[in-house]
């Protein structure tokens, strides 16, 4: 079992939902965290939460950036290296989604998902990785359950999420003899700012399907991350719907379409 105290973690969307959590369970575990997303207030007040709620002040750092940028990430990460240290753990949550219908989801929509999801987390670990081969550490992704069951509305975003599953899996090999572990985290739809905005433009649908598995908290989601990585998981999937599904896909894959299926056609039915 891996123990976290004292480690450095560096993590990409740390300024809310999922990122954020994952930081108090960090600090909890004795880490010292160093907070990544593009809005410096809300950076700010996220460090500013965290020490309120007990977290040592010496042991949170901030860092304003943009990871869809690859030029600045590898600069902006290659200096936070050198004042802070390698990360023991990178965790990347960085991420965005605008559900619609296919027709509906525009290049530019197409082109910011991919960008932020996909080739975020590209350019992230192509400034951490060389310096990981040095001393070994632990890689946690994070996709999502439509990362491994494609969604009704989510054809941008399941798109990237399977990516980072694939880009994982490849990893895993590539690293295992360096002394780096890879995970990758697949949460359910979960209770964070990300998902408000999901709702402004879901088709019902969307809403249907989703209906299947509980929303979770990103506290849940937090507490399932830590556990996973104390285990050295590669597939860390909270709560029993999300690995029921999982299980099902993986198995009976015409099953999980079916209820699918299912659920949209109802949708149809009802609004005609």
């Amino acid at each position: 079992m891996k123990k976290i105290n004292s480690k450095l973690v560096f993590i990409t969307g740390g300024s809310s939902g999922i990122g954020l959590a994952a930081a108090e369970q960090f600090l909890k575990q004795g880490a010292r965290v160093c907070l990544i997303a593009r809005d410096s207030s809300r950076l700010e007040k996220a460090a500013g939460e965290l020490k309120l709620s007990g977290a040592a002040e010496n042991r949170i750092a901030v860092c304003s950036l943009d990871v869809s940028d690859n030029p600045k990430t590898l600069a902006t990460l290659s200096e936070l290296m050198k004042t802070l240290g390698v990360p023991d753990i990178m965790l990347t949550c960085a991420g965005i989604a605008r559900p619609d219908y296919f027709e509906n989801t525009d290049y530019g929509n197409f082109r910011r998902t991919i960008s932020t999801n996909l080739e975020g987390v590209w350019n992230v670990l192509s400034a951490v990785v060389p310096e990981m081969k040095k001393r070994g550490g632990h890689i946690i992704t994070t996709s999502s359950v439509a990362g491994f069951v494609g969604t009704f509305g989510y054809t941008a975003y399941s798109a990237s999420k399977f990516g980072i599953i694939g880009l994982s899996e490849t990893l895993r090999s590539e690293l295992k003899p360096h002394n780096i572990l890879v995970s990758v985290l697949c949460p359910p739809d979960t209770d964070t700012p990300g998902f408000a905005e999901e709702n402004k433009t879901k088709p019902p649908e969307t809403i249907a399907v989703s209906g299947n598995v509980k929303l979770m908290k990103p506290e849940d989601v937090a507490k399932t991350l830590i556990k996973g990585i104390k285990r050295n998981k590669f597939l860390i999937i909270p709560g029993f719907m999300g690995k029921l599904t999982f299980i099902l896909k993986s198995i009976f894959p015409k099953l999980v379409f079916a209820i699918m299926d299912g659920d949209v056609r109802k949708t149809h039915q009802r609004e005609n």
